[in-house]
């Protein structure tokens, strides 16, 4: 094993019974110069966790993955979609190893998706210092021993709903951790990870809803770009390209 990939796999692993946030937490350490890259942080309940744009996430006590990776990018500033990228291909990579049969996806642009339901999301966070791209967060939240999901979230799931095992957290966190600083260690070109992130992205070549303030409308998911944005085809023949957020997604 390389002595760079050997040095990170040795940073500490902070746990904690509870937290607002890991990502939060993360960066208090950053802020305080007192961050390493590979330093994580593990906790069994979160009281803000946070999810894409300001939403929520919500976990049930001792039962989610709850963690955050502190990293130092292999990438350029303007390669932040490829090192998304690449930790989404690492998370779900390592998730396919646990069940053959599980069919793990991408959902653009970090959520987890396994047998068509969502079972976890990232959200990463950068550190720019200047024109340098400092450090990231790599923020991870998985449903892991939840017997069921809520009923206002209908398409949802967890690893224990969909293999009927009760999977060891921390294990999970050990692996998932070392497979995303391997991948990150490699140095992948970028062009490569988002080609492959395009063969697992979720509902690729079909039709899906979606929305637009009021407006609802029917497009073909053809695929993501190398700048993260979904590119649609409609029925009209053209194409068109959205950023995150700029539309919402119909479940169902």
């Amino acid at each position: 094993m390389a002595v760079k990939l050997q040095a990170l796999l040795n940073a500490p692993v902070i746990e904690l019974d509870t937290i607002d946030s890991t990502n939060n937490y993360a960066m208090r350490l950053i802020d305080a110069d007192t961050a390493q890259p590979g330093l994580t942080i593990v906790s069994d309940m979160q009281t803000a966790g946070k999810g894409q744009r300001g939403r929520i996430w919500v976990d049930t006590p001792n039962e989610s993955l709850l963690m955050s990776i502190v990293v130092q990018l292999p990438y350029d500033v303007e390669h932040q979609f490829a090192f998304n990228v690449t930790v989404s291909l690492a998370i779900a990579d390592y998730l396919q190893d646990l069940k053959e049969n599980w069919d793990v996806r991408i959902k653009w642009p970090n959520d987890i998706i396994i047998n068509d339901k969502k079972a976890g999301g990232m959200l990463i966070e950068n550190v720019i210092r200047g024109s340098q791209w400092a450090y990231a967060v790599v923020g991870l939240g998985v449903n892991v021993l939840q017997q069921e999901m809520p009923a206002d979230l209908p398409f949802s799931t967890s690893l224990r709903i969909e293999s009927g095992k009760q999977f060891v957290i921390f294990d999970l966190v050990t692996g998932i951790r070392e497979r995303i600083l391997t991948y990150l260690d490699a140095m992948p070109e970028p062009n490569r990870m988002i080609r492959l992130y395009n063969e697992i992205l979720f509902r690729k070549d079909t039709q899906q809803r979606f929305k637009i303030g009021n407006d609802e409308f029917t497009a073909t998911i053809t695929g993501v770009t190398h700048n993260g944005l979904l590119q649609l085809s409609l029925d009209n023949g053209s194409t068109i390209n959205y950023s995150f957020g700029a539309i919402e997604w119909i479940c169902g």
